[in-house]
């Protein structure tokens, strides 16, 4: 009877949580969760994640350690829980302690979170403090990547330490039942940063309030103005306006590539584009990104913002700030990213001025320093889910989760769409697109995020990845920091990647299709079939290689393409094909001096890119002769393809190790059509109904039935789904990429893989 009789024994239950934990709201939902049961004990935010000692029951500490999982903040991802129970030491109360800010840098950095209800209630309730303040955010959303200094993730590591809350903001700060509790960059309008708008010279013409008015004025004149967001400037204009985009294209010596838009509402989104419940939900998302979706046949926007293409990049606000503009000016506007061409985006105020003169007539500014860089994210849906195409902002520096732990390394990524990557633990953090390292902006960046993960993580790196590309700036760059380089080759760069996202061993044919990516035999390839995994590679097929007369320039000139192909096919009676526009487009003086560089192997690299096969077809059915932006030919050459259309020309392959994809029958079969006036819609259906045939054909020569798709030629939806259906129904298990781009921006993830393995099969000293 006395045991019976006898007080529960409390215990103490310890948990660390690591994770994306820091900036959501974490602490408070702990601090509520422990005081609605009745325990006692603390909370923290360390370097290392979030740490939390609670006393009770054992049956009361078990419901809250399945409530802490089950209920945490919808924007907290947490990648790992690690539980231990130990005796109670007495605590009396619960309270939420002081950072700690030594100890291993292992929390994750969060990205950017769109304006949630409460903050947008908020901003447009005029009996509220933050009424049309447009710097208001709370503990779930808000400003995180682009402010913070170091981890961990509070207020004084972050640029919002210049400005010195007032009195509200503070009690907000401390309270924990408050959802601004510890929200590191709470703001109001009597305290935080403000708004100015500048002319040309950086001359002030209004303040606050009346500087969005104006700003919204001036676009409503056909204006362009420069507005400092949460990751960088952009540029908006009326998207309605044709001069005034237009004259943004021509400032911007942007000439067709599409222009991103920014609609004030969903409702509107839906008056001009196609959207499923998918595109939906990622429009309206804490990512809040912009998704391409598929315009209406109505008139209304400028012809001049995407030309030729059946779809539109849009989204939807996603700060204070754009919901305000947005509010007022209630019509589309361009919000493209505020840089010169093959230039990052641009972050501080008086860079812009300089940056952007000429382009932008007024600069809407603020006094919050942005730290890095964060251009708008790319989203589109393929097999059924989400595909990010440039990973940034709401998406970067959140972890790809990996099962084994790695080694501390550096993957500086490749040339064009960088990004870089570090390993920390089981996770390989991913930069935000950085871009194509062309200009010395652009390297600057490159350089500034390599800094950023080391110092968030105080990551020491063993070696650092690199591709294999001799003359790549990011390449040359690793072999100057004085460790170990592993270099990686492009395409098994692109196999690793999306194997890691799927958390996938090898081995596995990778289909790794693209332009061009340096071979370890020192020629062009793109076109590979590679059975592997993390540490080698056999090139078991690939296709037949392409010389490029000019190499750089024949890729911003399709025909040249073309010229060569039809070179391979028929010898120096292909400048006779006058025939066919892309050789009558050349002045005989042009077609001869080509024809003289191809006989000879002048100024001509091979090239056995998928990519560059798109353009030599596009070129040949006079679809696209010259390229103003890389992979336009390719896309154009999706947009025009037959929907229904189900018959194929057939891919010949010649028997050898490796073998080889040859592309003349098709070729042959193109011109016939040609002759025959068949249309540039069916022809490119039937290319691309031939590219899936050969998959399931080069799958049935060989025994594999793990398959991963990666490379730029995989952001194509007819491909990339039609081969999916095809190698799917014939029982193959089929892996692509979601979260991390199937480009070049992904290559950094894969550097990391096969370097972390190569480490561990004890290969570097063949590769430093």
């Amino acid at each position: 009877m006395a045991s019976e009789n006898k007080k529960t024994e409390s215990l103490r239950l310890k948990v660390v949580v690591q994770g994306a934990v820091q900036g959501v709201g974490f602490r408070p939902f702990v601090f509520k969760l422990a005081t609605e049961l009745g325990l006692t004990g603390w909370v923290l935010n360390s370097t290392e994640g979030v740490f939390i000692e609670v006393e009770g029951d054992k049956t009361v500490l078990d419901t809250f350690l399945l409530r802490l999982q089950q209920e945490a903040p919808p924007q907290s991802r947490i990648w790992s829980l690690e539980s231990v129970f130990l005796p109670a030491v007495g605590y009396d109360t619960f309270e939420i302690r002081h950072s700690e800010g030594d100890g291993a840098k292992t929390t994750t950095v969060l990205p950017e979170i769109a304006t949630c209800a409460d903050c947008l209630r908020e901003i447009n309730d005029p009996d509220d403090r933050h009424y049309r303040y447009p710097f208001t955010n709370c503990t779930n959303c808000g400003p995180r990547f682009t402010i913070i200094r170091q981890l961990p993730y509070d207020r004084q590591n972050t640029s919002m330490a210049a400005f010195e809350m007032c009195q509200a903001c503070q009690t907000e700060y401390d309270d924990p039942t408050d959802r601004r509790f510890h929200a590191q960059p709470t703001a109001c309008p009597k305290c935080g940063p403000q708004l100015v708008l500048w002319d040309e010279e950086g001359n002030t013409l209004a303040e606050k309030d009346d500087a969005l008015s104006q700003a919204v004025q001036a676009i409503r004149d056909g204006k362009i103005v420069a507005m400092k967001g949460l990751g960088g400037f952009l540029l908006l204009t009326d998207a309605r306006n044709d001069a005034a985009v237009k004259r943004l294209r021509e400032r911007k010596l942007r000439e067709e590539k599409p222009f991103a838009l920014l609609f004030p509402s969903f409702k509107q989104i839906q008056e001009y584009c196609e959207i499923s419940e998918l595109e939906e939900r990622l429009l309206k998302s804490p990512e809040c990104p912009i998704v391409l979706l598929k315009k209406k046949d109505v008139t209304g926007l400028s012809q001049d913002i995407a030309p030729n293409n059946p779809f539109l990049g849009v989204m939807l606000p996603y700060s204070p700030l754009h919901h305000l503009l947005m509010q007022e000016l209630r019509f589309p506007v361009i919000a493209t990213s505020g840089n010169k061409t093959d230039e990052p985006i641009a972050i501080d105020e008086t860079e812009a001025l300089v940056r952007l003169k000429g382009i932008a007539d007024l600069y809407l500014v603020h006094d919050r320093l942005i730290l890095r860089h964060s251009d708008d994210s790319i989203v589109r849906i393929m097999n059924g889910r989400e595909l990010v195409t440039r990973r940034a902002r709401g998406y970067a520096p959140l972890p790809v989760y990996i099962k084994d732990t790695l080694p501390p390394l550096l993957a500086v990524g490749a040339h064009l769409k960088n990004t870089v990557a570090i390993s920390v633990g089981n996770r390989v953090i991913i930069s935000q697109h950085i871009g194509d390292l062309e200009t010395p902006q652009s390297f600057q960046a490159f350089k500034d995020a390599v800094k950023d993960l080391q110092s968030f993580y105080e990551l020491e790196p063993v070696a650092v990845a690199c591709d294999m590309h001799p003359y790549y700036i990011s390449s040359k760059y690793a072999h100057s920091m004085g460790l170990p380089v592993i270099e990686v080759q492009h395409h098994h760069a692109h196999l690793a990647s999306v194997l890691a996202e799927n958390q996938l061993d090898g081995p596995a044919l990778g289909l790794c299709w693209d332009g061009t990516g340096y071979g370890t035999d020192g020629t062009l390839w793109g076109g590979e079939f590679l059975l592997g995994g993390y540490t080698d590679f056999q090139r078991v097929a690939h296709f037949l290689p392409l010389p490029l007369p000019g190499g750089e320039q024949a890729i911003r000139q399709p025909r040249r393409v073309a010229l060569s192909l039809l070179y391979i096919m028929f010898g120096d009676e292909a400048i006779a094909h006058t025939d066919l526009p892309c050789i009558s487009s050349f002045s005989k003086a042009e077609s001869s001096a080509l024809l003289q560089m191809l006989q000879k192997g002048l100024n001509t690299p091979a090239s056995c890119g998928v990519g560059r096969l798109f353009d030599a077809v596009a070129s040949l059915i006079d679809l696209r002769q010259y390229a103003s932006f890389e992979g336009q030919p390719a896309m154009e050459l999706e947009w025009i393809a037959a929907e229904n259309e189900t018959s194929r020309y057939e891919f010949g392959i010649i028997e050898g190790d490796p073998m080889v994809v040859d592309w003349r029958p098709v070729i042959t079969e193109i011109l016939d059509d040609l002759r025959k006036n068949i249309s540039q819609s069916v022809i490119s259906a039937r290319f691309h109904n031939g590219l899936i045939a050969l998959t399931a054909r080069m799958l049935g020569k060989l025994n594999i039935d793990k398959v991963a798709l990666s490379g730029g030629v995989f952001q194509n939806r007819i491909l990339t789904e039609g081969i999916y259906r095809r190698l799917s129904d014939e029982g193959f298990e089929v892996y692509s990429h979601q979260r991390v781009s199937p480009n070049d921006g992904g290559i950094s993830l894969g550097q990391i893989m096969v370097a972390a393995a190569k480490l561990n099969d004890k290969q570097v000293e063949k590769c430093v």
